[in-house]
């Protein structure tokens, strides 16, 4: 299958797949711009949307989730749609709702349909543990659906369409977390740390001044789709897939290939959708750094993210202080990668 292009980003000398490579690079160069550090975070929400998958980052305020999601759709042309949730929003703030229209000159009365802040390319569901589980539920069909039922009518939502939810870890009163089963909605679990300290300076000598930083756009909705879609054309060989199999089968209790970490510390494991994200993340990742075939390293890169939300750990492991990240670290080391001859 050929990739196309439109003109501008297709230069002579340069095919389709080349082209959308060298505007995959150029993205990160441009969000780089105005987000000092965090590069690791920034590729992970990159890989998710190359991937056509949505995000949780999850981090302590003052980290910049709210700005880097909204410098990313600015470099990429889409529309952008940024909703508060609270504990009063109401499923119809989301999706949208019904109006009464009356023509001044007629008396004539309709109902129109007034589309919410979900029909956008990019949400940005800001602190989506704030607001109860009616509302929360309204949004992630949407994720799952990719369209609106409202009014007795079925309305697809822009294509591209990504969610990028953010959530605080350090405050629950108040809060409403997310089931285990709507969390597997979500391709990453992408968690934003505090910068390092130069990072921190830089932070500080950029946004104590005048901000001046204007981003050129690098790719719209359709180049978007069109890396989409050369992320799924990317190939994965059969020990690449059964690697990503293992990892996710590792991580079930109860089953032979599981290390003793897990049959000690985990309450459910990863069902296929890991296997799945697995895949695609990998082959995001590969086409982010210029490679036409996935390698384990790249399986290995989105373990972290993938599985972090999908591993449900006991009360054992809450007690003694073991975390998802050390039985993904645990997991990595008990399954073998296959070797570099095997893989490509």
């Amino acid at each position: 299958m050929t990739t196309s292009l439109p003109s501008h980003l297709s230069p002579a000398g340069l095919s389709g797949r080349d082209a959308l490579l060298g505007a995959a690079a150029r993205l990160r160069a441009e969000v780089a711009k105005r987000i000092v550090g965090q590069t690791g975070v920034v590729e992970e929400v990159l890989i998710a949307m190359l991937a056509g998958g949505h995000a949780l980052l999850v981090g302590v305020p003052g980290l910049a989730k709210t700005l880097m999601i909204r410098t990313i759709a600015e470099a990429m042309q889409l529309e952008f749609r940024r909703i508060q949730f609270t504990p009063d929003l109401v499923p119809s703030d989301i999706t949208g709702t019904e109006i009464l229209d009356e023509d001044s000159a007629t008396g004539h009365r309709q109902f129109r349909f007034v589309r919410g802040p979900v029909f956008a390319n990019i949400v940005l569901a800001d602190e989506i543990n704030r607001t109860p589980p009616r509302t929360q539920a309204a949004l992630l069909e949407a994720m799952q659906e990719r369209h609106v039922t409202a009014a007795g009518r079925t309305m697809l939502l822009p294509s591209p369409f990504f969610v990028l939810a953010t959530q605080n870890p350090i405050e629950q009163e108040g809060t409403y977390p997310l089931p285990e089963a709507q969390l597997d909605r979500f391709l990453f679990d992408i968690r934003i740390d505090y910068p390092e300290e130069e990072e921190e300076v830089g932070i500080l000598r950029a946004t104590t001044v005048v901000d001046r930083t204007r981003l050129s756009p690098v790719i719209g909705a359709q180049e978007t789709l069109a890396l989409q879609e050369l992320v799924r054309e990317l190939p994965a060989s059969e020990p690449i897939l059964r690697y990503a199999a293992r990892l996710a089968r590792a991580t079930r209790p109860g089953r032979p290939e599981a290390p003793p970490l897990v049959a000690q510390y985990v309450r459910w494991g990863a069902g296929p959708r890991a296997g799945q994200a697995l895949i695609l993340g990998a082959k995001a990742h590969a086409l982010l750094h210029g490679r036409h075939a996935v390698a384990p390293e790249d399986i290995r890169r989105v373990a972290h993210p993938v599985l972090r939300h999908r591993v449900l750990l006991n009360f054992a492991a809450e007690a003694e202080g073991v975390t998802a990240h050390q039985v993904i670290e645990a997991l990595l080391r008990h399954v073998p990668p296959p070797s570099s001859k095997l893989s490509v």
